[in-house]
């Protein structure tokens, strides 16, 4: 792969001048386009040390609008990172609609590296290379125009440089112990960064390979590939997206939802059974901090089930300091402007800490389905980017719980008549509820649809009776007791 990259193309400093204004045009231009059409640009460099990566990319601040690009570095994880699944840090950096990134390393490297140093089996290289192409494959679909460049150096020509690097006292702090440690495997890095390229090159997020050798040439060569890649996206952004369709499907009969026992009842002493699993819930949370675990708790079900109060009952008997409660619901401007699964992946919490969701990622397959919110190709690849993020959740060490709350549709009737009636209720009845109503039957064959494909051994779904309150609370409280039991030991 890399051979055509060693051909030692070089520029000279009069083409050099020559040819950098009207390349500077191009990505000008699109770049400024790129705010009426909703996409954003990333470009990922990548590439042998020494290849002048951050020169790279300080080339593109200097050449296009700084206003609009940031520049972001990836070294070690920090100790916030650590405490969050791998990909957290990414998703932080992800620049909105119209805007543009330069990540100087990526995604690729600890797999990269990892694999190099013994770190790593071939089938967890192969396992994170997987992880990447999907991910890419989700922020092409969400808009994102991705550049991937690879600088490619010479193991002579690498070396040279880092003595040329070396030789400056302005330039040699950039020169590491850990840059020689590097180079002394060039022949294991070539085969495994080899290897990651003719995987993760594929049509919708290909690899450029740059001769890095020639700074000039290097620097126009990965000009004209974000140049290109700009004016192609902005080509396909001119096709009108497919526009969104409710869904008005019928649950079969009988379906999980239907199935489930609804005269369940709290038997006995309500407060006591309330205040001994509250008890046994505290206990086990205290847990996750030693054990450097953390909780996400997801609420979804049927309108006025209870998922408020099955929450209250719940925090209750968390650290009020490590638990926090996030209420989603219609996206703001500001995370309509990134990838679907932005809002939720900044919001994961740290080591020790737990998220509940009252409404959660579900969102896309629930509402956004059935009333035409995102078209139907949207909602259909949700299921495999939720199963890819749950899954990125449990390999982090965080305990998913998923709670369904289902009750009849006449009970629905009453406690939304009750909540009319009733002041200090008003405030939860909407007319958005009403017209929900109306679409009883697709909002359960949307639920039974999501249930059936998303619920796996590492993130069950927990069907929850909740047509008598106090039980529902109380098997919210036993559930999640009984899965830091399991996970906790």
């Amino acid at each position: 792969m890399f051979e055509s990259a060693e051909l030692g193309r070089e520029v000279d400093k009069e083409e050099f001048e020559k040819r950098v204004p009207a390349l500077r045009a191009r990505i000008l231009r699109a770049q400024q386009a790129l705010a009426g059409t909703g996409l954003r640009l990333v470009i990922v460099v990548g590439g042998v040390e020494g290849s002048g990566k951050t020169e790279l990319a300080r080339r593109f601040l200097e050449w296009m609008d700084a206003r609009g690009l940031r520049v972001e570095s990836f070294a070690d994880r920090s100790d916030e990172e650590e405490e969050r699944p791998c990909y957290w840090r990414y998703w932080r950096v992800l620049p909105p609609a119209g805007h543009g990134a330069v990540l100087v390393s990526s995604w690729y490297t600890p797999a990269i590296v990892g694999r190099v140093m013994g770190e790593s089996s071939s089938g967890e290289l192969d396992q994170a290379l997987d992880r990447a192409i999907a991910f890419e494959t989700m922020l092409v679909r969400e808009g994102t125009v991705l550049v991937k460049l690879w600088l490619h150096l010479s193991k002579k020509a690498q070396r040279r440089r880092f003595k040329e690097l070396e030789a400056d006292p302005a330039t040699a702090w950039r020169v590491t112990k850990r840059d020689w440690k590097y180079a002394k495997r060039y022949g294991r890095f070539r085969k495994v960064c080899e290897r990651a390229l003719a995987k993760t090159g594929t049509a919708q997020a290909p690899w450029t390979v740059v001769d890095a050798e020639d700074r000039r040439w290097r620097d126009l060569s990965a000009g004209e590939a974000v140049a290109a890649a700009l004016e192609a996206g902005l080509e396909r952004a001119k096709a009108k997206p497919p526009k969104g369709v409710p869904d008005r499907s019928k649950p079969p009969v009988p379906n999980v939802l239907s199935r489930l026992d609804m005269s369940k009842d709290a038997d006995g002493d309500y407060e006591d059974k309330l205040e001994k699993r509250q008890r046994r819930v505290a206990l086990l949370f205290r847990e996750l901090l030693r054990q450097k675990r953390s909780l996400i708790c997801a609420f979804e079900g049927v309108d006025a089930a209870g998922k408020g109060g099955a929450i209250r009952r719940l925090l209750a008997a968390t650290d009020v300091r490590d638990a926090r409660v996030m209420s989603v619901a219609a996206p703001t401007d500001e995370e309509r402007a990134h990838p679907y699964l932005w809002r939720f992946w900044r919001q994961l919490p740290r080591v020790g800490n737990a998220t509940i969701y009252d409404r959660s990622w579900y969102g896309r397959v629930l509402v956004e389905r059935v009333e035409g919110f995102c078209s139907r190709d949207d909602w259909k690849r949700a299921y495999e980017e939720i199963g890819a993020f749950e899954e990125e959740l449990t390999e982090a060490g965080v305990i998913v719980c998923k709670f369904w709350l289902q009750i009849s549709a006449a009970e629905q009737l009453r406690r939304f008549k009750e909540r009319v009636k009733t002041p200090f209720k008003q405030y939860k009845i909407t007319e958005e509820d009403w017209r929900n109503r109306r679409k009883w039957d697709a909002y359960q064959a949307a639920a039974v649809e999501m249930i059936e494909r998303t619920s796996s051994p590492d993130a069950p779904w927990i069907l929850i009776p909740a047509e008598r309150k106090k039980y529902a609370r109380l098997k919210v409280l036993e559930a999640v007791a009984d899965r830091l039991e399991e996970e906790l030991g």
